[in-house]
């Protein structure tokens, strides 16, 4: 391909299709995980053999952009007071609290759809996205592919962003929110003699070790120990709320790295957390605020909701950027029962507070039973976008792995981008060949080779 002709999505699209090669390094990959301990990567491996894809996936850098000009959109529509006071309407109570922290590790999820619109398509938002350190260390051990990738490439892997490494990045961000948190306190106590530093970590989910992404907290607790940090990985039912701070044991908790999925924190092994968090007496990231402005799965039909968005006074550009890259999004009612049911080879139903696609249903695959339990349950329909593919060889026969896309961000701010392979209806990490995979961005423009030098 002539550089006059050269254009990132279309080869992007090609070597999706038509690059088979593994570009994992095994050994780099167990050098990478067996930092944290002796054995760590034979755990991992053993008992979660397709958490890691064995190639990568590739998308035009115009993608990138507009992903990353879908997220400063969302961030924009979120800081209006009228879309703030519209999607609490439906939040739980819990969530009118304002902490001082924004959240860590916002996950914005897409669909590089190949028939039909062109930009990549917003599935959803997850305001406790895991995968992040997971894919880093992932990202570290690629190997040269062939020599059309090596030809065509003059960005970096996600390895190295700038001149920080993603880890540097990450701990940075958990000391941008600790920041934040001193900073409301210093001024609720009209002193600036609060000046601790960080000192206490608590990584915080239901039974951690039984979670699929287990070791990456072990991997979040290396990092903060190796920063000075001390660390915990522990069940919420192990903190206790006493004499103002969070305890675990005789540890006072300054920072809880939340990945909860009782968003709200309202089962009762979650009390002592909830009320440390309502009484600003730890940090906590990401939070039931964070989730509600963001993830709950109802905020999409406000998102898509082009008059609604103009009666806030939301900027017509702003509108323009959200209809093109969030499929439409609409509540199921009883009262749309028989409409929806007409129209459900083209929707997707999605709990409106669900996560990690539990209980969500393709139309087209849709039984009349479980319809009537979606239209009494709390649900959204969203537009069907059907996701793009990844190709790859196994045991000499071609297949067609399923894709998305996942930015990493902060602040607005995207900090990486993974993709997803799987087999079957959602998202998942049991299909050979599938995982985590590292994304290469291919450049917006080539530069001058020789002449021959680029085959695909």
């Amino acid at each position: 391909m002539h550089p006059a002709n050269y254009n990132s999505i279309e080869i992007a699209r090609r070597l999706n299709a038509g690059c088979h090669c593994t570009t994992v390094d095994q050994t780099a990959l167990k050098t990478e995980l067996e930092r944290v301990s002796p054995g760590f990567h034979e755990q991992v491996i053993a008992t979660r053999p397709y958490l890691f894809s064995d190639s990568m996936v590739f998308v035009g850098n115009e993608q990138v952009v507009q992903m990353a000009g879908l997220v400063t959109a969302i961030e924009q529509l979120v800081s209006l007071p009228a879309y703030q006071n519209h999607v609490l309407a439906w939040a739980p109570e819990i969530a009118r609290h304002a902490p001082a922290t924004r959240g860590v590790f916002f996950g914005y999820d897409f669909h590089l759809h190949t028939g039909g619109p062109s930009s990549p398509q917003l599935i959803e938002i997850n305001t406790n996205a895991g995968g992040a350190l997971l894919n880093a260390v992932l990202a570290r051990a690629q190997q040269a592919c062939c020599i059309e990738v090596q030809n065509a490439i003059t960005s970096v892997l996600p390895g190295a962003l700038g001149e920080q490494t993603p880890e540097q990045i990450f701990l940075a961000m958990f000391f941008a929110e600790w920041d934040l948190f001193l900073q409301r306190r210093r001024r609720v106590t009209s002193t600036n003699s609060v000046t601790t530093g960080l000192k206490t970590v608590a990584i915080v989910d239901a039974s951690p070790t039984d979670q699929f992404l287990h070791p990456e907290f072990v991997l979040f607790q290396r990092l903060f120990v190796d920063a000075g940090i001390d660390a915990i990985i522990c069940d919420p039912g192990e903190l206790a709320w006493c004499d103002g701070s969070l305890w675990h044991g005789t540890k006072r908790i300054d920072l809880v790295y939340n990945r909860l999925t009782d968003f709200a924190l309202e089962q009762p092994q979650n009390a002592a957390l909830a009320a440390a968090y309502l009484a600003d007496a730890v940090a906590l990231t990401p939070h039931p605020r964070a989730h509600a402005l963001y993830a709950d799965k109802r905020n999409l039909t406000v998102m898509t909701d082009a008059n609604l968005l103009a009666s806030m006074g939301v900027a017509a550009a702003t509108i323009a950027c959200l209809s093109d890259g969030i499929p439409h999004t609409e509540l199921v009612t009883t009262a749309k029962a028989d409409d929806l049911w007409l129209r459900r080879r083209g929707l997707f139903f999605k709990p409106a507070t669900g996560y990690g696609s539990k209980a969500a249903y393709r139309g087209d695959k849709i039984t009349r039973r479980v319809f009537d339990e979606v239209i009494n349950g709390n649900y959204v329909a969203q537009a069907l976008v059907p996701p793009s593919s990844r190709t790859l060889q196994r045991d000499g026969a071609a297949v067609d792995l399923k894709l998305d896309l996942r930015c990493y961000t902060y602040a607005g701010n995207v900090q990486l981008i993974a993709a997803r392979l799987w087999q079957g209806q959602t998202t998942n990490f049991r299909t050979p060949g599938g995982g985590f995979a590292p994304v290469l961005t291919m450049p917006a423009s080539l530069p001058a080779a020789p002449a021959g030098a680029l085959t695909i």
